[in-house]
């Protein structure tokens, strides 16, 4: 049985397989860089890895959606409708205070990247035979891989680290619990590893991809939740784990396999001018978006250009974040398939 890559096997491996395992090798051997990285360069590893990564692999989806036209006509109640609904909702939840609305947008976001990796996972095993237990079992491993973390973040109230805001998760400190689960944790993963081994012997026959996502996504969660305990490590596991395959999912999949390209505006160029206008695009919309934020709401970055907007943040938000909100809804629609 041939390998079922997603485009070929060096651009899968490289883009979508090799990240987490790359991030979390630069912080195995640079623990300490690291950490002075984050005290002397806090500005550029939040433009690199928040704006470049976080928010531009929001608007890959654009690449899908919007930008198709075929697809716009196709969905077009749904991509008209659901960011109109993602601001209403928005506006409803910081009614109830902007700590409610943040804290409600995290269990969302954390529920959207454990759908991807699951997402992931399913592409890789499409060729696989229907089999509901080995589904059902590839779907309790990468729902433990990724499930386990955020509860042991749950349960341990001393995680220097969020998603969007401080206390965001609701928290219940219980040793007993976190032992059980723990055990739980090793015992599927354990299970995982001797049923892997044990199919790639009978049938000789390993799925490369499939096998690398479930361990990648284990890992990374692991170390960035629960073995570290520092901010930025979290944010370099989370991020770049997440966004870089989805960007490289968005145009091996829907851009260079294809034999026109999605959009008038890469139509027709070379490959290394689509890559570079895709990424150039997606980092100008992401950088915009974030300068918005940043004068408007957070303050932070851009101390020279401020506006007093304090009485307006009831709608702008909401406002602002319709993209971030649309992407994690509209994600469980664009990638269904028989």
């Amino acid at each position: 049985m041939m390998q079922p890559w997603i485009h070929k096997a060096k651009s899968d491996s490289l883009f979508i397989l090799l990240p987490p395992f790359l991030v979390l090798a630069v912080i195995v051997f640079f623990q300490k860089e690291i950490l002075w990285a984050e005290q002397h360069y806090s500005f550029y590893t939040w433009l690199f890895l928040i704006v470049f990564i976080d928010v531009a692999h929001v608007y890959a989806t654009l690449f899908k959606t919007y930008f198709v036209a075929s697809e716009f006509q196709k969905r077009k109640k749904l991509l008209i409708g659901l960011p109109i609904l993602c601001l209403i909702i928005g506006m409803v939840l910081f009614s109830f205070g902007e700590a409610f609305f943040w804290s409600v947008l995290a269990y969302v976001a954390v529920f959207h990247f454990i759908r991807q990796q699951y997402g992931f996972m399913r592409l890789y095993s499409r060729n696989e035979a229907r089999e509901k237990y080995s589904r059902y079992f590839d779907s309790l491993v990468i729902y433990t891989a990724t499930g386990y973390p955020m509860l042991y973040w749950f349960l341990s109230p001393s995680r220097n680290f969020n998603w969007f805001m401080p206390r965001e998760f609701l928290q219940f400190q219980n040793a007993t619990l976190l032992e059980t689960l723990q055990f739980g944790y090793v015992l599927v993963l354990v299970a995982y590893v001797v049923r892997t081994v044990y199919k790639a012997v009978k049938e000789r026959y390993f799925n490369i991809p499939k096998n690398t996502v479930i361990v990648g996504t284990a890992l990374s969660w692991y170390f960035g939740i629960v073995y570290f305990n520092n901010d930025l490590i979290f944010t370099a596991l989370n991020v770049v784990s997440h966004g870089i395959p989805y960007m490289a999912l968005v145009y091996l999949k829907e851009i260079e396999s294809k034999n026109e390209s999605s959009t008038g505006i890469l139509q027709g160029l070379k490959n290394y001018k689509k890559i570079a206008l895709y990424i150039g695009i997606l980092l100008s919309i992401a950088f915009a978006e974030e300068y918005l934020w940043e004068v408007t709401v957070w303050q932070e970055h851009f101390s020279a250009v401020r506006f007093d907007l304090t009485t307006l943040h009831f709608l702008l938000v909401p406002l602002l974040v319709v993209p971030q909100f649309t992407h994690y809804i509209l994600d469980g629609f664009i990638w269904k398939s028989k």
